[in-house]
């Protein structure tokens, strides 16, 4: 029962729900990049390279020979270089997302640290109540 209790405990922690959270998005966030990728920034680099489409370069090792049932060996370069590209632009969007959180976190502790430095109702009630026994 130790073993089925420590386990309750672990699965409900809230670091284990955030980052179950995390993957979805993250699978998500995915699927948007690739989709940005594949659709926007490929066919555009297409057009600039003169129609080039990275997936179809390759370089033919070996030649069908349909008589001697040679089948045709490629070495598909274009898939990995389409791959370093996704690589890159996902890599760029994720900085940028993170860069965009922690300029927002900052800005949020910056705010609570503004609102730590000015003094509560009660410490302005008490300081006007020590001037006017001063003033005595």
């Amino acid at each position: 029962m130790g073993f089925i209790n420590e386990f309750k405990e672990f699965s409900i922690k809230g670091n284990v729900i955030d980052m179950a959270v995390g993957v979805i998005i993250g699978g998500a966030f995915g699927k948007i990049v690739t989709s940005l990728v594949n659709d926007i920034i490929m066919p555009l680099i297409s057009k600039i390279t003169g129609e080039i489409n990275f997936t179809n370069l390759k370089i033919v090792l070996t030649q069908e020979n349909k008589e001697k049932g040679i089948e045709q060996i490629d070495l598909n370069y274009g898939n990995f270089i389409q791959n370093i590209v996704d690589f890159i632009i996902i890599a760029l969007c994720i900085f940028a997302f993170i860069k965009v959180i922690n300029s927002l976190k900052k800005q949020e502790e910056e705010i609570e640290e503004a609102k730590e430095d000015e003094p509560t109702k009660e410490e302005v009630l008490l300081t006007e109540i020590r001037d006017l026994l001063k003033q005595k």
